[in-house]
């Protein structure tokens, strides 16, 4: 299996192209406007089509490159309940995308957004379908998780209970599963993030102390704490992430 992450710094976000390469099969995870013609141009060098593009939520801090990728020949995967005004496929909590030897499944793990998903990666060539990475998206991040006040005006302490209940289901798989989230250090979707963008989840579940939180009502107390400020032009990106138009970048 193929695995290339792509930083953007301008706002510590995290992108991944991967997939199977035996079968010419390539994805891309929450893809950055600002990307699309490195993902392609990586693509080309490999020599295999990127076919499928997935969303972990509707950002809200950059643009997303989806719109333009499935302009390309994609297939667009969000969670169920996304509620974007464009064609797409839904993902529920459990499916699973084939792409040749890489199979990718669907964990519904609300609480930074409604609807929020990661993606756990087999790799039939390693043997087995068992997981060996997940893409956490902004649910579980280095050092932290995401906050829960950038997609809902009403109940952001529930928000808040959900995460902790999705995070309770990541802690599920195995330590050694590679652990690659959508944010590292500088980005305003958490407040502790580290700077190393990669971890796995025995790390997490060993140092990140929001993990340790086992009551809901605590959790949520400690993650409402000191949020800081939304991201830049959020309402504007966000509309523009709905609506899923091509070329429009932040």
């Amino acid at each position: 299996m193929l695995l290339r992450p792509f930083l953007n710094d301008a706002g510590s976000c995290a992108s991944y192209l991967f997939g199977c390469t035996t079968h010419s099969k390539l994805a891309v995870v929450d893809p950055h406007a600002h990307l699309v013609d490195d993902y392609l141009a990586a693509a080309a060098a490999i020599g295999a089509p990127i076919v499928a593009v997935f969303e972990t939520h509707v950002q809200a801090d950059h643009v997303s490159g989806l719109p333009a990728l499935v302009e390309r020949g994609a297939t667009g995967y969000l969670p169920a309940g996304a509620n974007v005004a464009f064609e797409h496929a839904t993902l529920a909590d459990g499916d699973r995308v084939e792409l040749g030897n890489t199979i990718v499944t669907a964990i519904a793990t609300p609480g930074h957004a409604p609807a929020h998903d990661a993606y756990t990666v087999a790799d039939r060539r390693r043997g087995s379908d068992e997981p060996w990475l997940v893409f956490s998206g902004d649910s579980l991040l280095i050092g932290d998780v995401g906050r829960p006040d950038l997609h809902v005006d009403g109940d952001v302490r529930g928000q808040a209970r959900l995460l902790h209940t999705s995070l309770r289901r990541l802690l599920e798989l195995p330590d050694h599963v590679v652990l690659l989230p959508s944010h590292y250090g500088g980005s305003v979707c958490g407040r502790g993030l580290s700077g190393n963008p990669f971890s796995s989840i025995g790390f997490e579940r060993a140092h990140n102390t929001l993990l340790s939180q086992a009551d809901p009502e605590a959790f949520a107390e400690a993650l409402l704490a000191e949020v800081p400020p939304r991201p830049v032009e959020q309402e504007r990106i966000v509309a523009a992430n709905r609506a899923g138009k091509a070329g429009v970048a932040a």
